[in-house]
């Protein structure tokens, strides 16, 4: 396989004239050295939530629709009446 890479890595820079190699050792270090750049893991903020004696909040059942209410069968009444009953007061002249 480093055969393969080599013979890529010539075929895509022929002015270099040699092998790519990869230094196997100085790669391995340079990755401990960056992993060493990574952030400390922070302690959990709360209790372990693989301890099965933990104590968690209730869960509650909320329904998404529960304001709804059905509007049908509706009694039907004359329509003039329903009209007036929303229609804006007339003003009074002054």
């Amino acid at each position: 396989m480093l055969t393969l890479l080599g013979a890529s890595a010539t075929a895509a820079f022929p002015a270099r004239g040699r092998h790519f190699r990869f230094n196997w050792p100085l790669l391995a270090a340079v990755g401990l050295a960056l992993s060493g750049c990574m952030p400390a893991t922070a302690p959990l903020a709360s209790a372990d939530p693989a301890d099965p004696a933990a104590r968690v909040a209730r869960v509650g059942y909320r329904p998404t629709i529960a304001p709804y209410t059905s509007l049908r069968p509706a009694t039907p009444a004359p329509w003039r009446e329903r009209n007036d009953g929303v229609a804006p007061q007339p003003k009074q002249d002054q």
